[in-house]
């Protein structure tokens, strides 16, 4: 009977083991699967909140941009919040307006151009920038077409049209993590009015010429005659009748960040 009982508690000694052995296995897999798969995920959604906060600072500094760009503020100075990532003064984006306006000393229409380097603002961010350029705020993200945070200040209302070129100097950049200045300084804004124009041809290379297609499209109603994507060009153009006035605002900035 003693000899039964030792074989039962035997067992029964045996089977616990067995059982926690086979609990603590099963906890070391699911911590190492948490730990596989639980890190990148974790990491995954760390650097989309860094993407939405830095895409929301730029949608906070292109209005205060836009002050000095319209002459309303000499300067202005905006902190943002920097993730790991570098914030530059950089690019050689462009743009030229042409216009086909009525000449009545020769009764005819005359085509007349405006061309200027526009450059931009740009918070670089592992493989996504954002930045501002001409008035607007800009997207550009791994996969997909680049896309319009904030609305350039374009404007047309059948009978005018407005077209903005910001003319941003300046080559400091800074990288890293924390709260940095983004300031900026305002130039002499000048204004070229143009009437009885019949046609508008806007030719602009930009690393975020997807979006900027888009906004000429669909904002201004204009007709995209041409996309080269190695130069990262577009051409669009539209003709007016009746004749319309345009106006080219060109606001000389200089930026520093620090």
């Amino acid at each position: 009977m003693k000899n039964k009982n030792r074989s039962f508690l035997s067992d029964d000694a045996v089977s616990e083991v067995v059982d926690f052995s086979i609990t603590l296995g099963l906890m070391l897999l699911a911590i190492a699967i948490i730990g596989i798969a639980g890190y990148p995920m974790v990491e995954h959604m760390k650097e989309t909140g860094h993407t939405e906060n830095i895409r929301q600072s730029f949608s906070v500094l292109t209005p205060n941009m836009n002050k000095v760009v319209a002459g309303k503020a000499p300067s202005q100075s905006v902190e943002l919040k920097m993730h790991g990532g570098t914030i530059s003064v950089t690019g050689n984006s462009y743009m030229n307006v042409t216009m086909h306006t009525w000449n009545a000393s020769t009764s005819s229409y005359e085509a007349v151009s405006h061309e200027r380097q526009l450059r931009m603002i740009k918070n670089e961010y592992k493989d996504t920038t954002v930045a501002y350029e001409n008035t607007g705020a800009w997207a550009k993200y791994p996969l997909g077409r680049a896309v319009e945070i904030s609305k350039p200040v374009f404007a047309y209302d059948n009978s005018s049209m407005i077209i903005p070129m910001v003319t941003i100097t300046g080559t400091n950049a800074i990288s890293g993590s924390g709260l940095i200045r983004v300031i900026s300084d305002g130039g002499h804004l000048s204004v070229e009015s143009y009437r009885n124009v019949s046609r508008v041809e806007i030719t602009l290379s930009s690393d975020y010429y997807q979006a900027w297609e888009n906004h000429l499209s669909e904002s201004l109603g204009m007709h995209i005659i041409d996309v080269n994507t190695s130069t990262r060009t577009i051409l669009a153009g539209k003709d007016y009748n009746p004749d319309i006035e345009v106006f080219i605002t060109v606001s000389p900035m200089s930026v520093t960040v620090e």
